[in-house]
């Protein structure tokens, strides 16, 4: 009798602390998804969006103003020289 009523008691004890612990989970759960939080994250998420598109572009305006420079060195460099080889003959 007394094996019983201990199996019982530890029974009973497991099964209210799992349903505190459920219940916690679950209303932490909850709040993580109500509106204001879910707006919150979403604009962080979108600012975290936006910085990372803006140093892209500012990286590929960086790269074409590089890339035009050396462009436009080729395209000087023998317009120099051939006017310079024009001016010898």
């Amino acid at each position: 009798m007394i094996k019983r009523l201990f199996w019982l008691v530890v029974g009973f004890v497991l099964g209210v602390g799992s349903s505190f612990a459920v219940v916690r989970r679950l209303r932490r759960a909850a709040a993580r998804y109500a509106p204001p939080e879910v707006a919150q994250r979403w604009g962080r998420h979108a600012r975290g969006i936006g910085h990372d598109v803006r140093a892209a572009l500012d990286e590929g305006r960086s790269a074409m103003r590089s890339r035009e420079a050396e462009l436009r060195a080729g395209i000087e460099r023998p317009r120099h020289h051939r006017e310079g080889a024009e001016v010898g003959q």
